[in-house]
């Protein structure tokens, strides 16, 4: 057989390359050979209990050890109690003022003419939180033992430090009758009277009785306005059951109350002395000190304790933001404007502390002016001598009689300085202005203490419960919680001393309970963590566990897509 042409060959082979490029279609899919071997039920089995297994231990082992590490502890504190004692729903304040009355008559008659003074009291008395309760002293023409025993007639018998006032009546057949005198360094009230102006057991009235319940009332007038004004500041508890008092007393009062210290268990006194020369560079302020306001000081004790000391300051030079004084012709003084009073004290360059110690600092000034400007007066009132609210006062010495300036201050020199100084802190503590018996002024002021204590301490505990409440991210250490409760504790004590006229107590444990209010409001760790907002919390975790938190998430989401897609 013959063998095929060229041509034929060419020919013949064509189909053959046509079948062979049949074998691969154009319509096969190349990422079909590309696929994975499908999955085993073991390998996708071990995959998702990965994926739970890190789920698991963020939720019960990671989440639960970082809500614990971060956790805010919070005492539990009485917040309903501490709320009323704040809304004045718990405490009502009284002032029940115990009065002995030492008569030297009968028995009976004394105890006649105790409730006839006491109707004519009553009667003129407005303020019911505020009422003096008469109680008869033995006298020793009625008893010859030898301790005084103050009853009221029904059993009760009082201590004498619990007694703010004590009346003797003294008859007399000379004068006019009946007339008083206020002892000034005792509380001691003197009464003359006439015998015959004794009540009878038959009569209603008497113009003794109407006399003692008059004077009562103007003794202790300016107590009870101060105290209504108290009230009326403290709460609308307080205010709606109080009476009203006149604009000019309230004005009054409260021009007072601007200039009064802030009070504090402990104060520390300044005495400072300036002068703008080299002279004089010493005073025997210990001295004067030790006779001028050492008495004045340990008055105050049962209110405040005192801290002193001194300084020496010379070449001290006026405020460059006050005028220079100026000679008056007429007058022959060189004089000071008011208007530049507030900036006499250089605080720039006088080394005056505003805080020395735990107390408040009250600063007194004595400034000796040069030579060439002596005397140096004040235009307005022609004073040398000026009160600054709520932080002390200055006093400027003109030593007129004297040929050339001493370089030491005798303690007989600084006695109308200390003079002053002893005005001036008996203003900034708001001592009333009478009556004229120191000790009743003093007993006065122990009073009104223990009443702003009381309503100073409550508002703090009705602050503290709001923050408790609103900022729910502070934490509350245990402390917190014990000085809440001892504060109510004080309070209540303090509110039962002042029921019963035990004032001292009172204002022992109303200074306790302030001091424990401060202590627990002003914590520092609670203090420090309410600037610390939740947005810096989220502002430190996020970048920590974003880049932990996606993948687990991304993975979870897949498994459920995949699990949602083969259903």
């Amino acid at each position: 057989m013959a063998a095929p042409t060229g041509t034929d060959a060419s020919l013949a082979a064509k189909p053959d390359e046509t079948s062979s490029q049949s074998t691969t279609s154009p319509n096969s899919s190349p990422s079909a050979r590309k696929l994975p071997p499908p999955e085993s039920r073991e390998s996708l089995l071990l995959r998702r209990l990965s994926i739970l297994s890190f789920w698991v231990l963020v939720l019960f082992v990671g989440l639960p050890i970082w809500l614990k590490t971060t956790a805010i502890y919070r005492a539990e504190l009485p917040l309903q109690e501490m709320t009323d004692w704040a809304e004045g729903k718990v405490c009502k304040p009284v002032f029940p003022l115990r009065i002995a009355v030492e008569a030297p008559v009968s028995i009976p008659d004394a105890h006649h003419l105790l409730r006839t003074t006491q109707h004519a009291l009553d009667d003129i008395n407005d303020f019911s939180a505020h009422h003096l309760r008469l109680m008869l002293a033995d006298s020793p023409l009625q008893s010859n033992a030898s301790q005084q025993v103050i009853t009221d007639g029904t059993g009760i018998m009082s201590n004498d430090r619990d007694v703010a006032l004590a009346i003797r009546l003294i008859p007399v057949e000379t004068g006019t009758t009946p007339r008083s005198h206020l002892q000034p360094y005792t509380p001691m009230l003197d009464v003359y009277y006439s015998p015959n102006q004794i009540p009878s057991q038959s009569s209603t009235g008497s113009t003794l009785a109407t006399f003692l319940a008059q004077e009562l009332h103007n003794i202790f007038a300016e107590e009870q306005a101060q105290l209504v004004h108290l009230l009326s500041a403290s709460s609308g508890a307080h205010a709606a059951k109080i009476k009203a008092l006149s604009p000019e007393t309230s004005a009054e009062l409260q021009r007072q109350s601007t200039r009064v210290l802030k009070y504090a268990p402990t104060y520390h006194l300044t005495f400072s002395l300036f002068t703008p020369s080299y002279a004089p560079s010493a005073w025997d302020i210990e001295t004067a000190l030790q006779s001028y306001m050492s008495p004045l000081l340990d008055a105050f004790s049962a209110i405040s304790n005192f801290t002193v000391d001194t300084q020496v300051q010379l070449y001290a030079t006026f405020a460059p933001s006050i005028h220079q004084p100026e000679y008056d012709e007429e007058k022959k003084t060189w004089i000071l404007h008011k208007e530049d009073l507030s900036g006499f004290v250089n605080a720039a360059e006088w080394p005056l502390s505003p805080s020395i110690g735990e107390g408040p600092t009250v600063n007194f000034i004595l400034y000796v002016p040069d030579r060439t400007q002596s005397p140096l007066l004040i235009k307005e009132n022609a004073g040398n001598s000026w009160l600054i609210p709520q932080w002390g006062g200055v006093h400027i010495l003109n030593l007129q009689g004297e040929p050339d300036t001493p370089s030491a201050l005798t303690a007989d020199m600084l006695a109308p300085a200390m003079h002053t100084f002893s005005n001036q802190l008996i203003s900034l503590f708001g001592l009333p202005q009478s009556p004229a018996s120191l000790p009743l002024r003093l007993s006065t002021l122990e009073r009104v203490r223990a009443a702003s204590l009381i309503f100073s301490a409550s508002s703090t505990l009705g602050a503290l419960a709001q923050v408790y409440q609103k900022l729910p991210s502070i934490p509350v250490p245990d402390n917190v919680a014990q000085s809440t409760h001892r504060t109510i504790a004080h309070l209540q004590q303090a509110c039962d001393f002042l029921r019963d006229g035990r004032f001292p107590s009172a204002l022992e444990h109303a200074r306790s309970a302030e001091v424990e209010a401060e202590k627990a409001f002003f914590e520092r760790s609670m203090v420090g963590q309410v600037y610390f907002p939740d947005e810096h919390k989220v502002a430190v975790y996020l970048p920590l566990l974003g880049p932990i938190a996606v993948p687990l998430i991304m993975a979870a989401l897949k498994e459920l897509k995949s699990v949602f897609k083969r259903g």
